[in-house]
């Protein structure tokens, strides 16, 4: 995985604002950066555990914005009740943010509800959007509240902080899906989805592929410079498939560049 390339997937990610979320948004792009922004990765973290120490250090480097506090655990009676990711403050006109961060793939199934927000699911239909949005809600904001956030923050005054969200996402539409995206979902739409049996169909010797890590999610797949046919990735596919696991897949035709899912269900 290219550190550059990691790093510069999650500045350019798009973000879902407030008319979608409801919360007030924090935009990555409204810390202002040197041109280089190179720093070490950690190598034995999960994705989004990797999207946020890579905006922690973009924080960083910012001449904007510094982190005050991030992960900060909130305990009571010995147990951890909740997780607070981030409060900034704005180096110029001093007000601090509550900033919870995510990074999330979601997929459109219309079949769901007539209710849009709540069709947009995970890859393997065991998170969605909806669920995401009432945790920060109901629990994760709050918790800045809580009396024992409180003595946990007793250097700053808690009722000055604001809140805000920083929901990264990539989303995936059906293949050959026609319906237009309300404009706050389509710039952030990345690609399709579509199961085993249409990959197949579609497919031809032309065609290169990849199977990115889940490390690698979200990065551009024209950043990638190894490429396989078919045969050599369909081993990979179709136990992950077997295992309920939907893949993410990179696609390489002439000088085109996808990137889609093959689903499970």
């Amino acid at each position: 995985m290219k550190t550059k390339s990691r790093i510069a997937s999650i500045l350019k990610a798009d973000c879902l604002d407030s008319a979608v979320t409801g919360m007030p948004t924090f935009y990555l792009s409204e810390l202002i950066l040197q041109n280089d922004q190179d720093f070490q990765l950690p190598t034995n973290v999960r994705l989004g555990h990797l999207a946020e120490k890579i905006v922690s250090e973009l924080i960083k480097l910012s001449t904007n914005y510094k982190v005050l506090y991030e992960n900060s655990q909130i305990i009571e009676d010995q147990k951890t009740i909740g997780e607070i990711d981030f409060i900034v403050e704005n180096s110029i006109d001093k007000k601090l943010i509550h900033m919870e961060l995510a990074y999330k793939f979601y997929l459109l199934d219309p079949s769901i509800s007539s209710e849009f927000i709540n069709n947009w699911i995970g890859p393997n239909r065991n998170d969605s959007l909806h669920q995401k949005l009432d945790k920060l809600k109901s629990k994760q904001f709050p918790l800045l509240y809580h009396s024992c956030a409180k003595s946990k923050f007793s250097t700053i005054d808690i009722n000055t902080i604001s809140q805000a969200l920083c929901l990264l996402v990539s989303l995936f539409i059906p293949y050959e899906f026609n319906t237009k995206l309300p404009p706050a979902y389509q710039k952030a739409v990345k690609g399709y989805y579509f199961n085993l049996e249409t990959f197949n169909s579609i497919d031809n010797p032309e065609k290169q592929y990849y199977l990115p890590s889940k490390k690698e999610w979200g990065i551009s797949p024209s950043e990638n410079e190894i490429w396989n046919d078919y045969k050599s990735i369909e081993n990979q596919m179709n136990t992950s498939l077997k295992e309920k696991q939907s893949v993410l897949c990179w696609q390489k035709y002439k000088e085109d560049h996808l990137s889609f899912f093959i689903v499970w269900w």
